[in-house]
């Protein structure tokens, strides 16, 4: 099965704000549920999502429910499952709901649908994205200050535009400030397989990759794993993931899902949501979606402030 969650080569830009909900104008508040790919205790992608809907119950005081380990396959069903239950807004947890959010709409088109890591749009449905070229960059830049070897490494799962986009970044920046250096890059192809990511970064770390960029879900676990016995550097994502490994985490690429999914839900229930993709970069246009994480102590003062200025640089879109 193809779990490409984290986007596909897609891109309708749609302008029109959401339907209103068909009891909005009696002042009832929304029915929002988001449907899960993966396990909600994965500490990764798929409990951001749990979390995200978590979140929203509490700020807004709505009801809300989530469906996990939904298959590939069922994955259109449950959306409409959702629809036909009530739910005003439903969120599609990941790149691979493209095509069943786009089918599933035409269906419902009193349900506004949100696909997270998504590139497509339409009368009723949005996606959330990230500038994930801009955390590569960032990331390989900080990278290549900070090896000793004048190589590092990016893992992923799969070849999607978010893998890619930050593969593309990374090595960018890398190789701006080490002409002569190497960035090396394994997918797995599997999303959660600890002992994948460990062997990945076990392999990149032979090849002398003294910086490690795992950008996968669960199976990030196995890539710290190894950096931290071989004592190396790396990079978490999705969260500020030196609290759990301050040995070998120097900074994050923080893509907080949660946040993101509460600034949609807030504009939907405001009837202010527009039916665009809605992309989030460090800072901007919420701080609180894309951001970095906290820096380990490795790293210079110096080379904090030049990372500081490469994202003030970036341009705005």
């Amino acid at each position: 099965m193809n779990r490409s969650r984290r986007g596909i080569l897609l891109g309708a830009m749609g302008s029109c704000l959401a339907l209103p909900w068909s009891v909005r104008a009696q002042g009832a508040k929304p029915k929002i549920a988001i449907v899960m790919p993966g396990n909600i205790t994965d500490k990764s992608w798929n409990q951001a999502g749990y979390e995200g809907i978590k979140l929203i119950e509490k700020e807004l005081g709505v009801t809300v429910a989530f469906s996990e380990k939904v298959a590939q396959p069922d994955q259109a069903e449950a959306l409409a499952d959702y629809a036909r239950r009530g739910f005003n807004l439903v969120f599609g947890h990941g790149g691979e709901f493209q095509e069943s959010t786009s089918r599933i709409a035409k269906r419902f088109p009193n349900t506004q649908f949100i696909v997270n890591n998504g590139y497509v749009s339409g009368p009723n449905f949005a996606s959330i994205t990230f500038d994930y070229r801009q955390f590569g960059a960032v990331l390989g830049h900080l990278a290549a200050r900070m090896t000793k070897t004048g190589k590092a490494g990016v893992i992923g799962a799969q070849r999607i535009r978010m893998t890619t986009e930050i593969e593309a970044g990374f090595k960018e920046a890398f190789l701006k400030v080490q002409p002569q250096g190497q960035v090396l890059a394994i997918y797995t192809n599997d999303w959660d397989d600890v002992a994948k990511g460990k062997e990945a970064a076990f392999a990149q770390i032979a090849q002398g990759a003294d910086v490690i960029f795992p950008t996968m879900d669960n199976a990030v676990i196995g890539s710290l794993q190894a950096t931290r016995e071989k004592k190396v550097s790396a990079f978490g994502i999705y969260y500020d993931a030196i609290k759990d490994w301050p040995d070998t985490v120097i900074q994050s690429a923080i893509v907080d899902i949660r946040a993101g999914m509460l600034d949609i839900a807030r504009e939907y229930a405001g009837g202010t949501l527009k039916s665009v993709v809605h992309t989030f970069g460090i800072g901007r246009p919420d701080p609180r979606v894309a951001r970095l994480g906290t820096y380990g102590p490795a790293v210079p003062a110096d080379v904090r402030k030049q990372v500081d200025e490469l994202v003030a640089a970036w341009p705005k879109p």
